[in-house]
């Protein structure tokens, strides 16, 4: 017999909760891991990647950096980019943001990364992560300030450099500390006393760091530096002759705008771009500018007049001097350009127009048009230093490739195909696994969601292209009748709903929407399609027994909760209520709502209740950290004892031999942090992943109802991954 930790529960309803006596129960035991297989459901990049690095001197040797996301690097045999963060679990959920990368150019299996997302009371401080095998293993050292690595500016940089001259040495520009240097590869910071600017400035602070090793000695640190800074109405531009000793602003810098990037070529002239705000929105004007370090001559060489977007990305061609490209930012008329220049600025060309895109890797980049756009959002570009013809350049949702840049100089067209194989960088909101039809229907961030008939391959068509563009936030099915779905997300004016009859196929925006929801929230479907249950943000709960084409509010259903519904009776729907901690429950199709007063935890918005499939009232949930468990409909919780933390919960099929279903946990077990299974209702867990694959913050995590030992789990930045059992 199960042997839970009885949670008190007194109720009011028409269930007839009662009250139950608490019981000791000792904690079960954590088992062998299993070894699981885990992988990506292919989307194929679909976040904003903010930097992309060639190591200078090592053919194929690249790294790329996201906001949210983890760095990569490039595997050239197998052609695809491998997440090296992945170690980093949810205790360091922070540090899943780069805010910069540094190669060492005389030892490519060096690799530095400046590591944290936000600069919020809430955010833990930032790390410095080093290795000595381009990633595989990663040394850190914690360091005493914050960083943003979504925040805004995050395509600026590089904000982290490393002494070309000597390898021991590394600058780091941070948001709201001032200069930070270290002199044994990173193990030790302090901060450079001696640099002017040591608090905030707009939000976005030093920006980029650029050694320029002309004149100096290879084992001695380099003298002249050159740092960044965005500080509206003050000097951008900084330097050192004397390694750090005293600093200036350089004289005759460009005034009125801020630096974004900078590239210094063998000849002594700094390239840099400029933005009138810190990106990736925001920027209205720009222009690009070279510095000849040896005449101290500036020369505007911008593409385009004032007013014409910001310029953000930069890279210089490394075997010929005076060739390379810009690109623009918040261009949104007619869109973000990369222009090429092969004689140092006096003309460019632009590669938009003449360019042709191939998506077939990420065919949702279509839009539910006839071809993809060229980009936006486009702070990153790189020339490939081994082969001048092979360019990147990253957008709000993908990566594209050329390998014929040299057409462009000849006024002809370049090809690009998506380059960004490996990448996977998208938020997920919601996932179901439906009895039928596909494995998985999901609900993305700024994507909108998919419906995933092969996991190998990104989806043909996106939820994003109708009704809903952007993010989508909700998504249910009906058990019985598992082809009709409903949805909810965030469109052009404001929150839609809708609903399908082909297992997300495709979809058709309800005929009519609750009163007041501006905001998406939450929605369910009953087990037979008959009701609808939408719980917005900020408006009324409302249901709907037409398919969506009246709606009524519901009655003692607050908004701003998750309602599920009953996996097997229609009329059963069931909401948590994070301000009294109460089970919420209606009887009626959602109609009605009668609150259990549960002595269950409050405060916890992000409870998903998972009822069991085929029996009524059985329902399981993660909440304020602890597991529980109703096998009567809120009459009584169990809180799951074998259970230290848990952060999510899911179900899946049951083992064989086995009636109850597979749970799948994230979180705490016998003091281990980790993805879960347990086969016999919570009792004894096995760990399903291991220190390599823990992928920052996680969660959602469901069980395929149709395939035992599969789970699929959403993150936050890393898409969504799924395992097997080996």
């Amino acid at each position: 017999m199960k042997r839970y930790l009885l949670t008190m529960v007194v109720g009011l309803s028409i269930l007839n909760c009662a009250i139950a006596t608490a019981e000791d129960v000792p904690k079960g035991p954590l088992l062998p891991p299993s070894t699981y297989r885990w992988d990506n459901v292919r989307i194929v990049a679909g976040g904003f990647v903010d930097g992309i690095l060639f190591h200078p001197k090592a053919r194929a040797v690249a790294y790329l950096r996201s906001d949210m996301g983890g760095a990569y690097r490039w595997l050239p045999a197998q052609k695809v980019w491998k997440p090296i963060t992945d170690g980093f679990g949810q205790a360091d959920w922070n540090l899943h943001g780069i805010e910069s990368l540094a190669l060492d150019p005389h030892d490519p299996n060096r690799v530095y990364i400046a590591a944290g997302t936000y600069t919020n009371d809430w955010a833990g401080n930032a790390a410095m992560l080093r290795s000595s095998d381009r990633g595989e293993t990663w040394q850190r050292t914690d360091m005493p300030f914050k960083m943003g690595g979504n925040e805004d500016g995050r395509s600026a940089g590089e904000r982290l450099a490393v002494d070309p001259n000597n390898g021991n040495v590394l600058f780091f520009g941070s948001r709201h500390n001032g200069l930070w240097q270290s002199a044994d590869r990173g193990a030790t910071w302090t901060q450079v006393e001696s640099f002017p600017i040591k608090g905030r400035t707009n939000g976005t602070g030093i920006v980029w760091v650029v050694f320029n090793p002309a004149g100096g000695a290879i084992g001695a640190p380099t003298q002249t530096v050159y740092v960044g800074v965005q500080q509206p109405g003050a000097p951008g531009i900084y330097v050192t002759h004397d390694a750090g000793a005293t600093w200036a602003p350089i004289e005759g810098q460009p005034t009125g705008l801020l630096p974004h990037q900078a590239q210094l070529d063998a000849q002594g002239n700094l390239y840099i771009t400029y933005a009138d705000a810190p990106g990736p929105n925001g920027m209205s004007s720009g222009a690009v500018w070279k510095w000849d370090t040896k005449s101290r001559v500036w020369s505007n060489i911008s593409p385009l007049p004032p007013k014409s977007g910001g310029f953000a990305g930069l890279s210089l061609d490394r075997q010929h001097p005076g060739r390379l490209v810009v690109s623009t930012m918040d261009r949104w008329g007619p869109g973000d350009d990369v222009f090429l220049t092969t004689n140092a600025g006096a003309t460019w060309i632009g590669l938009k127009d003449r360019a042709e895109l191939d998506a077939s890797l990420s065919p949702f980049l279509k839009w539910g048009g006839d071809k993809p756009k060229f980009g936006w959002w486009m702070g990153a570009v790189a020339i490939d230093p081994s082969q001048p013809d092979h360019i990147l350049f990253a957008t709000g949702a993908t990566i594209w490739e050329s390998f014929d840049l040299s057409a462009a100089g000849k006024e002809g067209a370049t090809h690009w195909a998506v380059g960004g194989s490996g990448v996977e960088q998208v938020a997920v909101t919601d996932l179901v696994s439906p009895a039928s039809g596909a494995h998985l229907v999901s609900a993305l961030g700024d994507i909108g969601g998919f419906r995933h008939d092969d996991f190998t391959k990104s989806p043909v068509g996106g939820l994003a292209a109708t009704p809903i563009t952007g993010t989508s936030i909700s998504v249910d099915f009906a058990e019985t009748m598992p082809h009709l779905m409903v949805r909810t997300g965030s469109g052009k004016r404001g929150a839609v709903g809708a609903y399908s009859r082909d297992g997300g196929s495709t979809w058709t925006a309800f005929a009519s929407q609750p009163t007041g929801v501006r905001r998406p929230g939450n929605i369910a479907i009953s087990a037979d399609a008959g009701a609808i249950v939408w719980a917005s943000y900020g408006a009324a709960s409302a249901c709907s027994h037409d398919n969506g084409l009246t709606w009524t509010n519901c009655t003692g259903l607050p908004p701003n909760v998750r309602p599920v519904s009953d996996r097997m009776n229609p009329r059963l729907f069931y909401a948590y209520d994070a301000g009294t901690g109460a089970l919420l429950v209606s009887e009626d199709g959602g109609n009605n709502f009668f609150r259990c007063s549960a002595v269950l935890p409050t405060g916890d918005r992000d409870v998903r209740l998972r009822p069991v499939p085929g029996k009524p009232g059985c329902i399981w949930a993660a909440i304020s950290g602890k597991l529980y468990h109703t096998e009567d409909g809120g009459k009584v919780f169990a809180a799951v004892d074998t259970v230290e933390r848990a952060n999510a919960l899911g179900l899946g099929r049951a083992a064989p031999g086995k009636t109850e279903p597979a749970l799948y946990l994230i979180g705490i077990v016998a003091g281990v942090e980790g993805v879960f299974r347990s086969d016999d209702s919570g009792m004894n867990w096995t760990r399903i992943n291991d220190a390599r694959h823990q992928f920052g913050p996680i969660g959602p995590i469901i069980g395929d109802p149709r395939v035992y030992g599969r789970v699929y789990v959403g993150s936050n930045g890393r898409g969504i991954l799924y395992a097997d059992p080996e």
